[in-house]
């Protein structure tokens, strides 16, 4: 037995060993000679020498503005919403885009029906909850997955453990919030440093999701680094009439309820979405697997027009004093 393992041992050995890639005339090997002469032609070139020069010690992005273009860009409009709320906004170092333009765009009727020269809704607030919900979201597709057979090799499985708790989100993810934790005023719920710099705190809740029996220590986590969210919330403040306002301590859905939700109701929108591909035409309702964040909640949908149906809502929709939420790709600058 043992003379017929080792031989069999050996066989597996030999074919085991890796072949050598056959060199064809495409895969010539990048000589020193090569790489020589692309150096001596590049500098044959004054203007690279000069690119050089700006790009070692600028940001290529921003060297590479065009002037002429950005000087003939007016930003002046015959149409815009009637005010603009006080003070800017800053999401700082985190994901947190969506839930400030969301939180933006809600807070304009606010200020305006209560006389209010500058206020904020507390994105640190939704924020927090979004990260528990998402836990819970995440470790329920994972379950899915188990149960449907997936492959642990599969592509599903691997987009679920590739980014399982980032900051980014989508329109009806915003409505998931509101409507189950409400909304609360800033000073009810201000930032703490995780949410400003949300990078170290990620890291150390996806050491946590893969286990089920983790959730309770997971919504620790997310309280130790943030603070607890407060089961009453109230208001207080001047108008711009100098006249003193005080609205009775309520829970955040009702805050939402009473204050916000007649001015600005979440349920009443819906997110258009222009994909020109042949492959999904116009006119129909897109979904995404796995992308939500609440259980039972709502799905994230796009209803797919042309472009010019977007433009001519949006239009619509300044023209009639209402901001507009929008998401675009901004990465390339």
């Amino acid at each position: 037995m043992r003379g017929k393992l080792s031989k069999t041992l050996i066989h597996l050995s030999l074919n085991c060993v890796p072949k050598q890639p056959q060199r064809t005339m495409a895969s010539k090997p990048l000589s020193l000679e090569s790489l020589q002469k692309l150096q001596k032609d590049y500098y044959a070139d004054r203007k690279n020498e000069l690119a050089q020069n700006v790009c070692t010690r600028f940001d290529p992005f921003e060297v590479a503005i065009s002037r002429k273009r950005t000087s003939t860009a007016l930003h002046v409009y015959n149409i815009k919403v009637e005010s603009e709320a006080k003070p800017v906004t800053n999401q700082e170092n985190s994901g947190r885009c969506w839930l400030f333009a969301a939180l933006n765009v809600m807070r304009l009727p606010f200020m305006k029906k209560y006389g209010l020269e500058e206020f904020e809704f507390s994105q640190s607030y939704l924020f927090f909850w979004d990260k528990i919900e998402r836990s819970h979201f995440w470790l329920n597709n994972i379950v899915s997955t188990a149960k449907q057979g997936e492959s642990l090799d599969g592509r599903l499985v691997n987009f679920l453990l590739k980014d399982p708790i980032n900051d980014g989100g989508q329109w009806d993810m915003i409505v998931n919030l509101v409507n189950k934790y409400g909304v609360v005023p800033k000073k009810c719920f201000p930032e703490s440093f995780s949410s400003r710099k949300s990078l170290h705190m990620n890291a150390i809740l996806k050491t946590k999701l893969p286990l089920r029996r983790q959730t309770k220590k997971y919504r620790k986590l997310s309280t130790d680094k943030s603070r607890t969210p407060p089961e009453k919330c109230t208001l207080e403040f001047y108008n711009k009439e100098k006249q003193y306002v005080k609205m009775r301590p309520v829970s955040p859905k009702q805050f939402y309820e009473e204050y916000v939700k007649p001015l600005y109701n979440v349920d009443d929108k819906v997110c258009l979405v222009s994909d020109p591909r042949e492959s999904n035409p116009f006119g129909h309702l897109y979904t995404l697997q796995c992308l939500g964040n609440v259980v039972g909640g709502r799905e994230t949908a796009y209803n797919n027009q042309p472009i010019e149906t977007l433009i001519k809502a949006v239009v619509d929709s300044i023209s009639g004093g209402e901001a507009v939420w929008f998401g675009c790709e901004v990465s390339k600058r």
